[in-house]
This record gives structure tokens, sequence and C-alpha cells, in this order.
């Protein structure tokens, strides 16, 4: 593959210090070790970013929604100045333009959900907003979540991104990633990120990537929507909320084969084979290379990746960076999350919307001989709206199979509102609401028929 000596490498004819590449490694080894290599923990399965997430979730969580609804108002009353007095420290700096300079559209999501935040909050006004499945749930479950994971992960995704390892792992599975699911190499990281970790971490991987060039419109939305997988440790709460902890195995096993189909489906069919082949807006595509017929995958990747570490010679760089990448989260997702997440779940909480449009599905489940269809129905549909939904609504369903298929179903749809939605649509990543609900169907109509057929083997 490659010969070092004490002092450099040498691969291909070219020589690099060796400097070069521990450049390369070391920040690499890092990176791995933070977001990919899993650790168990007396809470079960996780990765070290996650861990010390809760860590500090633990330690500072009942001061986080007062900080968060505080973040949002500045977001808001910040973007509003930028809208109406176009002031030129903000429009002037790329940074603060994009993070404040947004359209009404956008503006008038962090307005809601800022809104939203302060009713919870203080816990006033209607109380379908603020109750503890709704608002509630959103601002003191999962908003501190994702606060101390987007404040860890947008410091350190640098590690992951800018020294390389994205173009080693990539040419080392660009071969599979391109027939297979019509994508670069480089992708996969983000699903391996995601599935030892956190959905999330995946979606901040691919909007990093696509804004800096590397993925199209078309990848960005492919990857954002099908690879940013729910993580290990999601899934087995949602086995442990249905009874069926015994079944570990089959289910996960279930999980990976439909949503590997799903995978290889989506990208060829409406509305992601539509998007465009185009970069991100005033970033230029960097197109991925095609390794010579002549060198190895490895020796190309760790090419590529040294040439990548090289250009990084400023830690100070890297943590303006990470810091950049926390702001983005912290005033530009989390109000879009708080608003159309607490829209989901009071639509699913307080009307019978769900289970309305759950009714086709009935049919389709009596087909499939499923037991108690009628009471499974919604729970096909509700998972929009938040993933957790449709364990809570099945596990009162006596049918060891129907509880068995809500649980890979509810897993393998992937896109739900009070998270992933709400991130996906709070991102530059070129998805719309029409695309979700239409990828959410999708997925749940490719994949229910592959759970219902290992179900039926099982039970």
């Amino acid at each position: 593959m490659n010969s070092l000596t004490k002092t450099e490498g040498k691969l291909e004819g070219k020589s690099f210090p060796l400097k070069d590449l521990m450049k390369f490694l070391i920040p690499s080894l890092i990176g791995i070790l933070l977001f990919i290599i899993p650790i168990q923990t007396k809470d079960g399965i996780t990765i070290p970013v996650a861990f010390f997430s809760n860590k500090i979730n633990s330690f500072a969580g009942t001061y986080i929604p007062a900080i968060t609804v505080a973040a949002m108002a500045l977001s808001v009353l910040v973007s509003i100045v930028a809208l109406v007095f176009k002031p030129k420290g903000i429009i002037e700096n790329k940074s603060m333009n994009a993070l404040f300079n947004v359209s009404k559209f956008w503006l008038g999501a962090r307005i809601l959900g800022t809104i939203f935040a302060v009713i919870t909050l203080f816990k006033f006004g209607p109380e379908m907003i603020y109750s503890e499945n709704t608002g509630g749930l959103l601002l003191y479950d999962l908003i501190p979540i994702l606060f101390t994971t987007f404040l860890l992960a947008g410091i350190l995704l640098p590690l992951l991104l800018n020294f390389g390892l994205l173009e080693f792992f990539g040419a080392l599975v660009m071969k599979v990633m391109r027939p297979v699911f019509k994508l670069p190499g480089r992708s996969a990281l983000d699903c391996l990120a995601s599935w030892v970790g956190d959905g999330t971490i995946g979606v901040l991987l691919t909007a990093k990537q696509y804004e800096e060039g590397y993925y199209t419109k078309r990848e960005a939305a492919v990857i954002a929507t099908t690879f940013s997988v729910v993580s290990i440790t999601f899934s087995i709460v949602i086995l442990q909320y249905l009874n069926l902890e015994k079944y570990f195995a089959p289910y996960y096993l279930t999980i990976i084969l439909a949503g590997l189909v799903a995978a290889i489906v989506m990208p060829r069919i409406p509305p992601l084979s539509r998007k465009a082949d185009t970069g991100y807006e005033g970033t230029d595509l960097k197109v991925e290379e095609q390794i010579p017929a002549h060198i190895s995958n490895v020796q190309w990747g760790l090419n590529e990746a040294v040439k990548k570490a090289r250009k990084n010679d400023r830690v100070s760089k890297i943590f303006t960076e990470g810091f950049q990448n926390v702001l983005d989260m912290w005033l530009g997702v989390l109000p879009v999350v708080m608003a159309i997440g607490t829209i989901a779940l009071v639509i699913a909480e307080f009307t019978p919307f769900f289970t309305i449009i759950g009714k086709p599905f009935e049919p389709i489940l009596s087909l499939l001989q499923i037991p108690e269809a009628a009471e499974a129905a919604p729970t096909m549909v509700i998972g929009f709206a938040d993933m957790l939904l449709p364990a809570v609504i099945g596990s009162g369903i006596e049918s060891e199979l129907t509880r068995f298929v809500i649980a890979c179903v509810s897993v393998t749809q992937l896109v739900y509102l009070s998270e992933m939605g709400g991130l996906l649509l709070g991102s530059k990543l070129p998805v719309s609401f029409k695309d979700l609900i239409l990828i959410f169907l999708l997925r749940t109509l490719i994949t229910l028929p592959i759970v219902v057929f290992i179900a039926h083997l099982i039970f």
C-alpha cells in the first residue's frame, strides 16, 4: 500500500512529510472515537458525543429550556432587524447574513417557535400548546438534548470534515455507493455516524458538506432523508416500549433489511430522483474524482486525505467554524423544530386527524393478515408527527406480531416532524414539507411489506 519511514510517507511516487500524515490521522482518529465508536454505559449503547451531551444535560438541564427560549428570542429580534433595517454589520458579514437575513417564511417559523416556547416555559395561554405531550415534550425533553448535542457536535464536527477522513472513507466504499445508492462514497460515513450515534448528527454532517459543495441537491436530499438513520439506542427504546425486548435480533435485522431496500429504491423514484444535480447556491461543486485503474482504493484515499489535511494549519479557524455550526443550529434550527414539532404534536394529541388519514391503511393491513388492523392503522401515519407516538398507541395492542410490525415500520419511516423533519426544514438542505410527506409515505409503503413478510416468518 505505502511505505513509511521515520520522516515521511510515500505514495505512488508522491512523498509527504510524516507530520502531514499525522495531521490526517490524529484528528480523524479522535473524530472516529467521538462520533463513531460505540461505548457501553449504564443506560445502554451510545457514542461519546451523545454521552457527554447527556452529562451536560444532567448537570445543566433545568436551565437549558430558559436559555433556549432566550436564544430563540435573540434569533427573532436580530432577524427582524436584518429584514427591516438591513444593517451593514449583518448584511456584509457572510456568516451573520446567512444566519439572520432569512426569508419572511423562515422568520415567521422562528417567531412561531419562539411564541410556543415562551408559552410552554411560563405555562400560560392554551394548555394544548404547553401540555406535557406537546410543547412540554419538546421544550423539556427534546430541545435540551438537541441543545447540548448541537453544542458538542457542532464544535467537534470539523474533526470528521476537515482532516481527510471523509476523503479516505469515501475512496474505500466508492465502488459500492455509486452503483447501488447513486451517491458519493463519503456519504457512507453519515450513515455510520447516525447508526451508532444519532440521526441529527447525520443531518449535521450532510448539511455542512452540502453547503461546502461536496454534494449536489439530489445527493444531499437523498442522504439526509435516507442515510440519517435512527440510532440503535432509540430503536431499543421503541422495542422496550412495545415490550418486545426478546425479539431484538430479528427486529434489528428486519430494520436493516427494510432500510437497505428503501435506500436502494428511494433515490431512483420521485421526489428524490427529480432533485437537481447542481450544488448549493454560491458554492462551487466539488466533483468526486475517479480512482485511476493503477492505484488501489486505499492508496488513493490516503493521498486525498493527506491533501485535505494539509489545508488546515490554524486551530483557531477550526474552532471558529465549529462555533458557527453551533450558532446555526441554536439560532436557526431550534425555533423551527419548536414550531413544526408543536403543531404536529397538537394535531396528533388533540384531533382525530391521524386516525382519519390512517384509515386507508386498515384494509392494507387486513390484506396483509395483520391482527387488530383497525387499532394498528393510525400507527402507520402518526409517526410523521413523532417517532415515539406509534409505540405509545401500539403498546395496548395484544398481538405480538402487530406490535413487531409497528416497531419496525416506525423506525424505518425515518421522517418525523418533532425532530428530524424540523431539522431538515430548518437547515439549508433542499427538502420541502411536501417532499417530507411523500418520502414518509413512500418509505412506509416500501418497508411495510418487507416487515410484514418477516413478521409472519417469526410469529
